[in-house]
């Protein structure tokens, strides 16, 4: 396991996990939350293998 400490707002923290999806590069660690599990789902299965500006404009296009 690795742990890098962050700070991490509490409204984030009290997000149910199941509505968040999260994705780390080098310099970035990006948190989406939706408003069902099964988005979040979706989400992840078509997105594979989606860098990251990929998918923040798939979640732009889709979840705004």
């Amino acid at each position: 396991m690795i742990c890098i400490k962050a700070e991490i707002p509490q409204e984030v923290c009290d997000i149910d996990d199941e509505l968040k999806a999260i994705y780390h590069g080098q310099e970035t660690v990006c948190i989406w939350v939706f408003r069902t599990r099964e988005d979040r789902n979706r989400f992840m299965d078509e997105t594979i293998g989606m860098l990251k500006d990929e998918r923040e404009k798939y979640f732009e296009s889709f979840y705004s």
